[in-house]
């Protein structure tokens, strides 16, 4: 297949979707400076907000690309109904790995702009925070992930060219609306 062909196919897969990322990303924008109050009581917030919304889109990026090639390769059947074991293993992984780096992020935040000197939260609400969207967030994406994957697929898309702007524009958008839950969470229980 020539090189113009392949490029034409990605494109006509991938253009509604990326417009629909560039809306979405535009609506992550404005729910984030939305958030004033809560990045006032919750310094810090705002540092952490990159490492949190960069690493859902390597997480579940990465979830995508390993059901698509499962699918590609015919170790994964696209049915939603009963996902086999390399399917409940590698969201269990992308889970996990998500939560993980979401208290990592948080205790960098707060480790950086201690030593910077800057004012800062506890540690414990910006881990309420980040906690709070990891977990949410994590669930959130892999159902995303799983249906755009499957479904694209089924299709007859290229799930690869579908996953990288559908988690990325999707983990902006939750990402950010379950930090500001996470935040709030912290405020009403007092940790900040």
């Amino acid at each position: 297949m020539p090189i113009r062909a392949v490029a034409e196919d990605a494109y006509r897969e991938a253009f509604g979707i990326l417009v629909l990322s560039a809306v979405a990303s535009v609506f992550s924008g404005v729910v984030l400076g939305g958030m004033e109050r809560e990045l006032t009581v919750v310094p810090g917030l705002l540092t952490i907000v990159p490492a949190l919304l960069a690493t859902r889109g390597s997480v579940y990026g990465s979830l995508g690309a390993r059901l698509a090639t499962g699918l590609h390769q015919g170790l994964v059947e696209p049915e939603l109904s009963i996902p086999d074991e390399r399917v409940r293993s590698a969201v269990a992984a992308a889970m996990l790995n998500g939560v993980v780096i979401s208290a990592v992020a948080a205790a960098a935040g707060y480790g950086v702009r201690v030593a910077l000197d800057l004012p800062v939260a506890p540690l414990s609400a910006l881990l309420v925070v980040a906690l709070v969207a990891g977990v949410l967030s994590g669930a959130g994406l892999t159902l995303v992930v799983i249906v755009t994957v499957f479904v694209g697929f089924r299709r007859g898309l290229n799930p690869d060219a579908l996953a990288g702007p559908v988690v990325t524009t999707t983990g902006d958008v939750i990402g950010i609306a379950t930090m500001l839950a996470g935040a709030r969470l912290a405020i009403a229980a007092g940790v900040v």
